[in-house]
This record gives C-alpha cells, structure tokens and sequence, in this order.
C-alpha cells in the first residue's frame, strides 16, 4: 500500500509511519516542521521529507490513503487536494482501527494512568515473549517503537486518548477503537478548550464504555466515584471487573506489594502507581498471563518515560521529572513521592503549560494539588497565555487557586532556573512536573545538581 502522511512529524503520527514501513508500505509525508527525536528517526529510515511545508501535488491518484495529523488545519492544501480527488482520508484512531478490525482490540482509557498501565501491560508480555500489536504514548525500554502493526498477532493493546481524532474528525480517538477488552483508570475533567463542561466531559466516557463489542470486558477502577458510575450505569452487555489499590508497605525507600507469596519489591512507587498495577494485573489475565507470571514480570517494570522518572540520584537527593499537568495527575504525583520519601524535604515545581492548565477559570481545579510538597513552585509563561489567546492569568490567581500562601511563583525562566539551581538539596526529594520545559531548562544540566 501506499500511504502519504499529512503532519508525519508528531509523536504518534511518526510512530505510525516508522510501524507501517517496517510492515512493508511505501510510506511518504510532509509537515511544516520537525524535531527531535522524529526527525532522526525519520531519517534513519529514509522517510524524512526532503523539505518542510506543504506540497499538493505529493496528493496523486497512485495513493491508497492519506492519514491525516491533529497538528496539520482543516485548510491544509495536502487535505484540500486529497478531498478535491475524493480520497480516502484516515484520522490515527481510525487508520489503527482498520489495521487492527480483525484482532482482539484492548484499549486503555482514562484522564490518567492510560500511558503507565499500557506500558505496565507490554513490559509483562514482553517480559514473557508475547508478541501482541500496540499502540502506547511513551517509549519504552525494550521496545523500538510506540507502535507496532503485524498481520498474524492475536492481540493489540491500544493506549486510548480522549482527544480529538483529526481537524476534520472531531470524536474522541478511543470511541473508533471499538475494544473488545478495555480498562477505564480515572476521569478528572481535562481538555476544556474541547470538553467546556465536566458533564460533556464525562459523557465522553460513557460513549466509550457502550462502545464495548458485544459481551466485552470492561476493567474499571471503582475507587474513583465517575468511572464506578459510569461503568456500573451502563446497560451495554459487558463484563465488568472492578479493581481497588492493592495492599502495600513501604521500607528504607522501597514499596512492597503484599501477594499471596510474601512480600514483592518493586521499581515504581506511589498510591496511584499500585492502582494502575491492579489494574494492569486484570487485563494480563485476561490477555492470559497467570497472577504468579504477572507479578515477576512487574518486579522489573522501572516505568514509562516522563512517568516519574528518575534523573538523578545520590545518597540524600533524588530528583524526578514528570509529565503531570492537570490538576488530579499533579495531586497523585505530588502525594507519592512525599508518601515515599517522607523524611526528606519534598521540593515541587509545576509549570502551567496546556491550554486548560492556563485558563483562569480552570485554575481553581488545582486547589489543593501541591498540598503534600515542604516547598511548592509554579512556573507559568505569560507569553505562553498570549500565543494560546488565553485571558492574562495574574499570580494572585494563581495563589488563591492553589490556596497556598508559601506558594513561591515565577514567570521568567532564568528567575526560576537561579532560584532552582540556588537550592540546598542534602535530603531533598525534587520533583518537575510539567508537559514543557520551563522555558528552556536544560534537564541534562538539571542533573549536576544531585
């Protein structure tokens, strides 16, 4: 097949491409830009367009299909021409659907978690040499790339995003999957430039649950209040199988989960952590891998990247970079690595980078978020609220949203690299969270800290 990608540069939409060359189709693109790590990889494959920007006439008649990006406008010319001709235009979801209509699908939705516990699940199964298709938002260690597409495996497991398909499909990616096994995590109201009320936000979890096939599972975690209603309200004719978080202690900095053989040390940490374990654990089961084979496998799991990820460690300072941002991600992180780390002083430092996380009616959301850090820093970048169009959000409402009065907050990035940089970190526990970079931080010289 041939298949022309428009925006080949993004995270996923490069992933796909690098997935359906390796499967053996000629494979083009184009995108106004790229970088790092898509352009490399890209280029070691031969697929980096040879100039950036937009090229109509790339759009022939010899294409099968062209895979549109989220990155790419409703007006882009490459769209234009392909619809002026009458083709086929696929969104991601829905080009992974069609590679996929024919296997088992297992599809791992929710505001949080989805990315850890996909990653939890094909850590196991990759542990064990079970080869299964997948679709995941992070690279793992062990596995080349995000996505992987064959035509003989029995199963794929597909990370499920709520957001947006493409700029002419507005559904939610995971309610074209059509799961026939699939997990909900949690449901904290996110996107609002998409989703303006936590109902229609909501509502987007039901579609997916009543999307189920016929007789599906459904793995839900019934301590989050929306997800047990939800999953629990439908009259779709699944299975469900609710999951709580498991029992566990925590020792000289190491959490043990307790199982029915003892005491089992783990790599990863935290409340939300072991919850996205539990339910990891049914889907594995229910993709056939026994609770005994589940539990070695996971012993080993160090986590996906940017997922509490550990940068730089010495005997009394660790520091952890996160990709949390909204307000319930920012709140779980933050109580972890205090639960776990609780003789050491916790230093937490949020930059408010989405869309959401800057609009200033959003920001009450995260009352409460930084609560469990000795010390708590937000970063925000005006400039950032100008280019996304956003009302200018002032620091005081950034410190009565947060109802922290010690709340220390900075809009200049040499400001906040000076004050970081001018910190006594002997029993500190750092910990960055944030979907950017602070305005240029330097995580490899963030290093020379510890």
């Amino acid at each position: 097949m041939n298949i022309h990608f428009i925006a080949i540069g993004g995270a996923a939409m490069h992933n796909l491409a690098l997935a359906l060359f390796q499967k053996g189709y000629r494979v083009t693109g184009s995108d106004d830009t790229i970088h790092d790590p898509s352009k490399s990889r890209l280029a070691a494959k031969g697929l980096l367009p040879e100039e950036f920007g937009w090229f109509p006439e790339k759009i022939t008649s010899d294409l099968d299909a062209v895979i549109l990006g989220m990155h790419a406008k409703a007006d882009n010319p490459e769209l234009l021409k392909a619809q002026e001709l009458g083709m086929k235009i696929y969104s991601y979801p829905e080009f992974l659907y069609e590679q996929s209509k024919d296997k088992t699908r297992v599809v791992i939705g929710g505001s949080h978690g989805k990315t850890s516990i996909t990653s939890m699940i094909l850590h196991v199964l990759h542990y064990h040499e079970r080869d299964v298709d997948y679709m995941v938002g992070a690279q793992l260690e062990g596995f080349d790339t995000m996505v992987h597409l064959t035509p003989d495996n029995e199963f794929i497991i597909l990370e499920g995003d709520e957001y947006l398909s493409s700029p002419i499909d507005r559904r939610p990616k995971f309610h074209l999957y059509k799961p026939n096994i699939a997990l909900l995590s949690g449901i904290a109201w996110d996107h609002i430039n998409v989703f303006p009320t936590f109902e229609n936000y909501v509502e987007q979890f039901s579609i997916f649950t009543d999307s189920l096939t016929n007789g599906g599972i459904m793995v839900y975690n019934q301590e989050d209040k929306e997800v047990k209603r939800v999953v629990e309200d439908s009259v779709n004719a699944i299975k469900k199988y609710p999951y709580l978080t498991p029992e566990y202690t925590i020792e000289n900095g190491t959490t043990f989960l307790d199982t029915s053989d003892g005491k089992l040390p783990l790599e990863i940490f935290g409340k939300h952590n072991l919850q996205n374990l539990a339910g990891a654990k049914w889907i594995c089961q229910h993709v056939g891998v026994d609770e005994d084979d589940f539990y070695e496998a996971i012993a080993t799991f160090k986590g996906a990247s940017k997922r509490l990820e550990k940068i730089a460690e010495s005997k009394s300072t660790v520091v952890f970079k996160d990709f949390a941002h909204s307000p319930s991600k920012v709140h779980a992180t933050t109580n972890s690595v205090k639960e776990q780390y609780n003789e050491r002083i916790v230093l937490a430092c949020l930059e408010l980078h989405t869309y959401s996380s800057l609009n200033a009616e959003f920001l009450k959301e995260y009352k409460g978020a930084l609560d469990a850090a000795d010390k708590a820093v937000v970063f925000y970048s005006p400039h950032a609220v100008e280019i996304k169009k956003l009302e200018k959000v002032s620091e005081q409402q950034i410190e009565s949203a947060f109802e922290r009065d010690d709340l220390i907050i900075y809009t200049d990035p040499s400001k906040f690299k000076q004050f970081l940089f001018s910190q006594k970190l002997e029993n500190t526990a750092v910990l960055l969270m944030s979907s950017g970079n602070y305005g240029g931080l330097d995580f490899e010289e963030v290093k020379s800290l510890v």
